[in-house]
Order: structure tokens, then sequence, then C-alpha cells
């Protein structure tokens, strides 16, 4: 899209318009292009990574079970802590 400085003012409204959906928007003045228009990408940063393929995000929550030996820790330390109270 092609927008003369002096219709910039009026036209503003349309000129974002065109730059949010992509498009460039070229600024004219006495018929020559003086500046360019563009949109600011706005997608999230892990978003926009994961498109480009430059990282992978989790299948699933990465939850750490808990494993019989540390909740058997747990216990025992409970129960040692609670002689100690006594």
């Amino acid at each position: 899209m092609e927008i003369s400085a002096t219709d910039l003012g009026p036209g503003l409204k349309a000129a974002l318009d065109a730059a949010k959906e992509g498009e460039t928007v070229v600024i004219i003045e006495d018929g020559i292009p003086v500046a360019r228009l563009t949109g600011v990408e706005s997608a999230p940063l892990l978003t926009r990574l994961e498109a480009e393929g430059l990282i992978a995000l989790p299948a699933a929550s990465r939850a750490v079970p808990r494993l019989p030996q540390a909740e058997a820790a747990k216990d025992a330390l409970s129960s040692l802590l609670g002689r100690m109270r006594r």
C-alpha cells in the first residue's frame, strides 16, 4: 500500500490496519518514497520460536513423579523429627 504524506493524517487508521495485517505501507512525499510502515510481531516469544522450529514445547506436564525411596525418606525424617520434639 502506498499513501502520500498529506493523506497520511486522515488515512492513518487504514494504514495502521494494513500494517497490522502484514502489509507494508510506503509513505510517499512529492512522488518519492520516504518511509515504510510495517507491523510489529506480537506473538509471544515461545510461540514464535516454536513456529520457527527453534524449540519444541513439552508434549505433556513435566511433573516429576514421586519415587518410593523419596517417600520412605520423607516418612523416616518426619518420624525422627517427631521423636526429637517430645
